[in-house]
């Protein structure tokens, strides 16, 4: 018996949705300290009540942060988001999900590392703004 799926796939065959759901399942049982550090202050609606995924799969990409009642993805970007291919890939990305409604919030992992106040600060500000009481 599978799990039910949280998010529909919309254009991604169930075989590919699978892998990236498994691959997704891999990245939050070995997160970078940045994503760990974020997602302690995140995680049990801590945050305004809002409710937040990590790693989550959306159609064929997986966001670092996603809460979908507010369709807000927190995206942390280290080093590697510098190359010319994740850049690309990240463009590619972006659009897909901006196309849905869902906005896109980058945040540096140094900022999460040493200024989370002001990361937190951040995506309060835009929850306040899009507040549609979880």
């Amino acid at each position: 018996m599978s799990r039910k799926a949280v998010w529909t796939p919309t254009n991604t065959d169930r075989a590919v949705y699978d892998e990236i759901s498994a691959r997704a399942q891999t990245m939050r049982q070995n997160p970078t300290s940045a994503e760990k550090a974020l997602w302690q202050r995140l995680r049990r609606k801590q945050l305004m009540g809002f409710r937040f995924r990590r790693q989550q799969p959306i159609d064929r990409f997986i966001v670092d942060f996603f809460c979908r009642e507010a369709g807000l993805v927190v995206e942390e970007d280290g080093p590697v988001h510098d190359s010319p291919e994740h850049q690309e890939y990240d463009a590619q990305r972006s659009r897909f999900l901006q196309e849905r409604g869902i906005v896109i919030l980058r945040i540096q992992n140094d900022q999460v590392l040493h200024d989370m106040d002001s990361v937190l600060q951040d995506i309060a500000r835009f929850l306040s703004r899009n507040d549609k009481s979880p």
